[in-house]
């Protein structure tokens, strides 16, 4: 049990927390120990100060103080920024995000520093959120940081995706390239309008933007908008042709440096791949941000999308880290 001599400390405690179909349910608190009584312990969490009657306590204890970010932590938290689920929930230092199934990256929970209970009570915890939601439970788990966590992961059945690459590059570099296309060797249908190599930047997603980045199927969801725009500073480039954009990408500075250039929704129509409009539109991006005054770019891209890998490499990126998103399996019916 704590203390007077455990004030001042991070720690954790388990208390009593009710029953439900006869069966005993506790709760974890995480957090700066800032008094203790007989009667009870008072914990300052990340958004409140928490009294707890030391008769609900069952188990309480020091843990570490919070440790620095790793490298790979730390950009993970940057590129989360970058892409702002609209429903969010922090489980101790973990992130819970919820964008109605639009993208893994905004419907798994990104498992960052400690989730203030125990490992196996975490995961639970997770599952039982986005069941909640209607949504497969989901992690997001970044090499080489998270091996308890994809042991654990594995034992119970979850299912991974293919890899995917963080890659980042000298920005730099990548400006000084010239952000126009080829599109000479593409036949024009009679009467239409002669091609436009410009890329184009705005500072909101037109509706040809949206389109491109729906396939041309139809509206994307209304969680897919807020996650395009809920970030501070963002531009949506496009090369438009015939009128209807061919090629997009998106932008983004979240990080309160200013420093980092994220690159997401890199898209060209299939009709007009493979004539550098890609790599025009990451070169606009990047010039637009040297201006900014960002030095560095990150983005993510599939392991197995080897013409996008060989694109970014032409471009100066090189491979941070990798991760794996985690599936719950299905719950068998009852």
């Amino acid at each position: 049990m704590l203390g007077p001599d455990d004030v001042g400390y991070r720690v954790v405690v388990r208390r009593h927390a009710g029953c439900r179909d006869d069966r005993a349910l506790f709760s974890d608190v995480l957090g700066e120990l800032t008094a203790v009584t007989a009667a009870e312990m008072t914990i300052r969490t990340r958004r409140e100060l928490v009294r707890i009657p030391v008769t609900e306590v069952t188990h309480a204890k020091r843990v570490p103080g919070r440790r620095r970010l790793t490298a790979t932590e730390s950009l993970e938290r940057l590129a989360a920024a970058g892409w702002p689920a609209p429903e969010r929930e922090h489980l101790g230092d973990w992130l819970l995000r919820a964008a109605g199934g639009w993208t893994a990256r905004g419907n798994s929970a990104l498992p960052i520093g400690d989730p203030g209970r125990p490992l196996g009570a975490a995961v639970d915890a997770v599952q039982q959120w986005y069941r909640a939601r209607n949504l497969p439970p989901k992690i997001t788990v970044a090499d080489p940081v998270g091996g308890r966590l994809t042991a654990e992961l594995r034992g119970r059945g979850w299912a991974p995706s293919p890899p995917t690459l963080v890659q980042t590059a000298d920005l730099t570099a990548t400006a000084d390239l010239t952000p126009t296309a080829d599109l000479s060797a593409t036949a024009e249908p009679a009467g239409t309008s002669g091609p436009d190599h410009r890329v184009r930047l705005a500072t909101r997603p037109s509706a040809g933007w949206l389109a491109a980045v729906a396939g041309y199927r139809g509206a994307l969801p209304a969680a897919a908008h807020a996650i395009l725009t809920d970030v501070p500073v963002a531009r949506f480039a496009s090369i438009d042709h015939d009128g209807r954009s061919i090629a997009v990408g998106r932008g983004v500075i979240a990080d309160d440096a200013r420093r980092w250039l994220g690159i997401a929704l890199v898209t060209v129509d299939p009709a007009y791949r493979r004539r550098g409009l890609g790599r025009a539109v990451v070169a606009g991006l990047a010039r637009w941000a040297v201006e900014a005054g960002a030095t560095r770019a990150y983005l993510q891209v599939e392991e197995r999308n080897a013409v996008a890998v060989a694109m970014y490499s032409g471009l100066g990126f090189t491979t941070h880290h990798a991760y794996v998103t985690w599936t719950a399996p299905q719950p068998m019916d009852r």
